[in-house]
Formats: C-alpha cells, sequence, structure tokens
C-alpha cells in the first residue's frame, strides 16, 4: 500500500471562491424587466434546477425537458446551455493571487468543485489558473455533488490525503460541515483576505 503524502494540501471550490458565479449576470442582457427577471430565475433557470446537470444529468436531458415547461423561453433555457462561461463573470478579487502564492510556495492544490461536466468542458481551457492545480475533482463528471460524503471520498483517494491534511475553502456552509465530518482542515469562504489570514494561521503562507 502506498503512503500517503505528509505534507499538507488546500483544496480550493470554484463557484463564489475563485470566480463569480451568477446567472443573473447572462439573464440580465435577455431580460430588461427587473421584475421579469426575477421571475425568470426563480421559476424557469434557477440554481436548483442547475444543480441536476452539476450532479451529472445531461443538458440533452435537461433543456427540452424545460422547454416543454416553458416554451415562451425557449431562447433563454438554450443560452443557458450555449453561453453558460457568461454567467461566470469574473475572478473573485485576490483568490487568484493566493492560488499564485500558494503554488509558488510549493503547497500541493486541488480542487472540489461542483460543476456541470458538458460546462467544465468548456469553461476549463479559458482559465490557465486551474494548471496550478495537481487535479481537479468536478461533481459532474463524478455524478456526485458536495455535499455528499461520497465526492470528499474521492477528494482523498486522488490526492493521497485524509483529514487534517486537507485544507478546504468553501463558500457553503453546508459543504464545510461535510468536509469537517470528514475531519478536514475547512474554512467558510467570505473573501480572500479572510482567508489569506486562515492559510497564514494554518503555516501554508
Amino acid at each position: 500500500m502506498q503512503k500517503a503524502p505528509s505534507e499538507r494540501a488546500v483544496v480550493f471550490d470554484v463557484g463564489r471562491v475563485l470566480f463569480h458565479w451568477d446567472l443573473r449576470a447572462l439573464f440580465a442582457k435577455l431580460i430588461d424587466d427587473t421584475r421579469e427577471l426575477d421571475w425568470f430565475l426563480a421559476n424557469v433557470v434557477t440554481e436548483e434546477w442547475h444543480f441536476q446537470h452539476d450532479r451529472g444529468r445531461a443538458l440533452g436531458d435537461m433543456v427540452p425537458e424545460r422547454i416543454a415547461l416553458f416554451p415562451q423561453y425557449e431562447r433563454h433555457i438554450r443560452a443557458y446551455a450555449e453561453r453558460f462561461n457568461e454567467t461566470i463573470h469574473a475572478p473573485v478579487e485576490g483568490s487568484h493571487e493566493l492560488v499564485e502564492r500558494l503554488a509558488a510556495a510549493g503547497v500541493p492544490l486541488f480542487c472540489l468543485t461542483n460543476f456541470g461536466d458538458e460546462f467544465w468542458e468548456g469553461f476549463r481551457p479559458t482559465q490557465p489558473i486551474f494548471d496550478h492545480f495537481a487535479d481537479v475533482i468536478v461533481s459532474g463528471k463524478e455524478q456526485v455533488a458536495k455535499p455528499d460524503p461520497r465526492i470528499y471520498e474521492i477528494v482523498e483517494q486522488r490526492s493521497g490525503r485524509s483529514g487534517d491534511a486537507l485544507f478546504f475553502t468553501d463558500d457553503n456552509p453546508d459543504n464545510i460541515a461535510a468536509a469537517k465530518a470528514r475531519g478536514w482542515d475547512a474554512h467558510l469562504f467570505t473573501d480572500a483576505a479572510s482567508l489569506e489570514a486562515q492559510l497564514v494561521a494554518a503555516g501554508l503562507l
């Protein structure tokens, strides 16, 4: 049995930790009326519906099904599938600099992200920041999403680490709770300055 690496690794979430993600960023370009936009995001292309793709459901199944329910919004629902990168509209301020510093210091880096497989294939090539990561565990590829314990187990297997050898940051309290339940050194992300202080306190920066 191969001995696990002794050095600690840092595991980043992607959406709202490394990159701002907001469905509104795309659909505000397509729907001018604010009340209609709010209704659309609450009822048609919702984060809850989108999460099906994060868990591994194919867009080829999701999109026609949604169009059948809301035919008046066919163009918008197709835009969700075709222009998803526009929902990921900017890096989170300061986070990429922390990745660069950790990489320069030789700290092993991983990502654990709830991200649809098809969307990840279109997004990953546009972002060289991920070149710094030894591995990116993508929920859509694994067909299981945070906070299911199974995806944390996959990170442990792929990184060769477990427990507090994994420093994890995520913006979702449920995902942090699931990581802590496995003994990870998990920290709720609020902003890069707070994360920097947590990394310093942990001796990683």
